[in-house]
């Protein structure tokens, strides 16, 4: 846990460092003066002095911030009423309007280019991650909670069927379930074209998935069809204390067919004390007597099943450049849809995540990673800072005072009517833009508290 924490701070760092990077040699390329820039947050730790720039290494390790000449001078014009913000000679307000749209737009640039470069060293040095085949099971044919299956899903109006094998999408070449939920998680709402065999025969199929309100992403209403072939057996568990082993089959559960994980983990839905497995192991068949406890999330089998690797890796350097660029831009029109499925009904308490929640996920992914697959888990790792920076590139170019986007707006306006914004506007506006961003701080803290509560 205090692993995950740790390279969750690291992770988050890195990506508003080059955010700040970004911000500080537009503004040295621009005359601006940068007074002091910091790596990381709080008192300082080390501090040199190189040209007319302090630099220092603070005791949080949670990005940084790139002070420029004149900051303060807005302050003081509050403090004395002067009517416009006082403009020195290689201070920030000092510069024209466009050369501080330039200042603002460089650090969420920056980090769209960090984005591509990692986008493109992963396409470069590739990365696996377990999935399982694209073989589906209807969800509304199995209860896993105890309670009624839902009825009337998109699969369900489409015409799939349990045991399909779903071989494209649109035209997408649809390898395993993790191909199947990336392209279904990005066409919610949307009439796709689905190829799928069945019994021998090849069939095209058309869904709409539905907008799952809890994340905004696309949902048909399946499961992954994995066979009940045991790969590990938790040290101590239930199944363990039975005498199954990796490698064995479980072919019946409660006196029924097991076909795949899921007939079998639905027998648990009403988490019954004593279950009689079915058990294929050389050719020979035993039964294995089961005895459960169950706990908040879940029972004590301690069973899981085998998959297979999903393996993402460009041949070449030169693919892996023309690949990192798409995904960049695929991220990138992901992320916007994301924005605007936020006004679509979508459960903001779950859709949205604050700082606590997005270190938590950086640090797991690289902690589980780098625990099942060390180098390929830092990749991993460094994909989803890819995504998030991304994410950051767009959020801060939203048109909210105290933003970048916000700063662009003001300056742009400013540019246009070629004199200084009154300094009682700015404030008006860096005020609104203040309890806006307070706003959402409030929403994304409340959002992680329910995230880690569980609810």
């Amino acid at each position: 846990m205090i692993l995950s924490v740790i390279l969750g701070l690291l992770g988050l760092g890195l990506v508003v460092l080059v955010h700040e990077l970004g911000h500080f040699f537009a503004a040295r390329a621009l005359g601006v003066e940068v007074e002091a820039f910091s790596i990381g947050w709080g008192p300082r730790l080390v501090a040199w002095k190189r040209g007319s720039t302090e630099w220092r290494i603070s005791a949080f390790p949670m990005g940084g911030y790139c002070r420029m000449k004149g900051e303060e001078s807005f302050r003081t014009a509050l403090e004395h009423k002067l009517e416009t913000i006082p403009r020195e000679p290689g201070s920030f307000y000092g510069a024209s309007p466009w050369r501080r749209i330039v200042i603002a737009l460089s650090g969420p640039l920056a980090n769209v280019v960090f984005a591509a470069l990692v986008a493109i060293a992963v396409a470069t040095v590739g990365y696996t991650i377990p999935t399982s085949s694209n073989r589906i099971v209807l969800a509304s044919e199995f209860s896993l909670d105890g309670k009624p299956a839902p009825t009337n899903l998109p699969a369900d109006r489409a015409g799939l069927k349990s045991g399909d094998r779903v071989l494209a999408i649109d035209d997408r070449k649809i390898r395993d379930y993790a191909d199947l939920q990336e392209a279904i998680a990005v066409a919610a709402d949307k009439l796709v074209r689905i190829e799928v065999e069945r019994e021998g025969q090849r069939l095209i199929l058309e869904a709409r998935p539905a907008l799952d309100k809890a994340t905004g992403a696309g949902r048909l209403g399946l499961y992954s069809w994995i066979d009940p072939v045991v790969e590990q057996v938790a040290p101590g568990s239930a199944a363990d204390i039975a005498g199954i082993q990796p490698g064995d089959r479980i072919v019946t559960a409660a006196g029924k067919p097991a076909r795949h994980a899921i007939e079998l983990l639905s027998h648990l839905a009403n988490r019954p004390e004593r279950l009689v497995l079915g058990v294929e192991r050389g050719g020979e068949r035993f039964e294995a007597r089961i005895v459960l406890s169950y706990a908040e999330r879940g029972s004590n089998l301690g069973i899981s099943f085998a998959t297979q690797p999903h393996t993402v890796r460009s041949e070449g350097f030169g693919a892996a450049i023309v690949d990192g660029l798409s995904e960049t831009w695929n991220t990138f029109a992901l992320s916007v849809k994301g924005l605007v499925t936020l006004f679509r009904g979508v459960d903001l308490l779950k859709a949205i995540s604050g700082p606590a929640r997005i270190t938590w996920m950086v640090g797991t992914t690289a902690t589980e990673g780098i625990a099942a697959g060390g180098a390929n888990g830092i990749v991993i790792a460094f994909n989803f800072l890819s995504f998030l920076s991304i994410g950051l590139f767009l959020m801060n170019l939203l048109p909210i005072p105290a933003l970048d986007g916000g700063m662009i707006l003001m300056f742009f306006i400013e540019g246009l009517r070629s004199r200084p914004l009154k300094t009682r506007t700015i404030y008006r506006f860096q005020f609104i833009g203040m309890a806006f961003v307070f706003a959402l701080f409030v929403l994304a803290t409340l959002s992680d508290l329910f995230f880690f509560a569980g609810k």
